[in-house]
């Protein structure tokens, strides 16, 4: 699976709004996400794993 790079631009609750490189937005529920995660935050996802870059 292809890496897909995002950035956190909002949490509103227990979702993160994030936007991938090219523009696509996400939400997801902060549970899947790495610790540490914030606004401004760059993560990886691949392979199904979320990475905090």
């Amino acid at each position: 699976m292809e890496s897909i790079f995002y950035t956190v631009l909002a949490i509103n609750g227990d979702y993160a709004e994030l936007v991938t490189d090219d523009g696509r937005p996400h939400s997801i529920t902060m549970f899947l996400l790495p610790e540490g995660t914030t606004v401004g935050s760059r993560l990886k996802l691949e392979n199904f794993q979320w990475e905090l870059l």
